[in-house]
């Protein structure tokens, strides 16, 4: 399966892909769409908003959303990732902390947006209520699909076959970020034409391995 999904990531790509693409990242594909220069781009829900403000996209006015496509299982188009504010333990600023996030997930700060910058600027997936104020509604065409599309992520079953983990793309240890790093890099070497896939999941599976080992986690 992990082969027949990069083969189809690799081939894809380099067939149709645009040039470079072992290098870009999120910012340089919400370039290219946001441009008119990348017809298809899969990614996070929250790039619609960005797409649809005619001041940062070229495409505001054709743009158009579907689920993600799939290969043997609906689960497969649908993720879910969020980013969250924290304080520190050792902040000596708590409080003022505390008032800052408060005031920033609060319906006010949306409304402050929605008002000052334009509503298709508003956070999205932060608060319940902003799918339901008709301002957004009218001025976001990508509300209905962005919240279906994250009321139908079940990150507690999110793979064909039953799974260990939570969610599909991260697990909570320290070494995740060095083994995403590391898996990353190999495959972006197979889309550069560096090694074949076999050769990258072969690495691939190696360097995984010897991080696991290296941190006790081996049987």
């Amino acid at each position: 399966e992990w082969k027949a999904a990069v083969t189809d990531y690799v081939n894809l790509l380099n067939q149709y892909g645009p040039p470079g693409a072992a290098s870009n990242g999120f910012n340089e594909n919400l370039s290219l769409f946001a441009s008119g220069k990348c017809a298809m781009w899969i990614d996070a829900t929250v790039a619609a908003g960005l797409l649809f403000n005619p001041d940062e996209s070229q495409v505001a006015d054709k743009v158009g959303f579907a689920q993600a496509p799939i290969g043997k299982t609906e689960k497969g188009s649908h993720w879910i990732w969020s980013w969250a504010l924290a304080i520190p333990n050792s902040s000596d600023a708590q409080d003022a902390a505390t008032q800052f996030i408060t005031w920033a997930t609060s319906k006010s700060y949306v409304e402050l947006v929605g008002e000052q910058v334009g509503w298709t600027s508003v956070p999205p997936g932060t608060r319940q209520s902003t799918y339901e104020n008709p301002k957004y509604i009218e001025a976001a065409p990508f509300a209905k699909p962005v919240l279906q599309a994250i009321e139908s992520a079940d990150p507690t079953d999110s793979t064909l076959n039953p799974s260990p983990y939570t969610g599909i793309q991260y697990v909570g240890i320290p070494e995740f970020q060095a083994i995403g790093t590391q898996v990353g890099q190999t495959i972006a070497a197979a889309l550069a034409g560096q090694m074949s896939v076999d050769q990258a999941l072969k690495g691939a599976q190696s360097s995984v391995s010897r991080t696991m080992r290296q941190a006790g986690y081996g049987k």
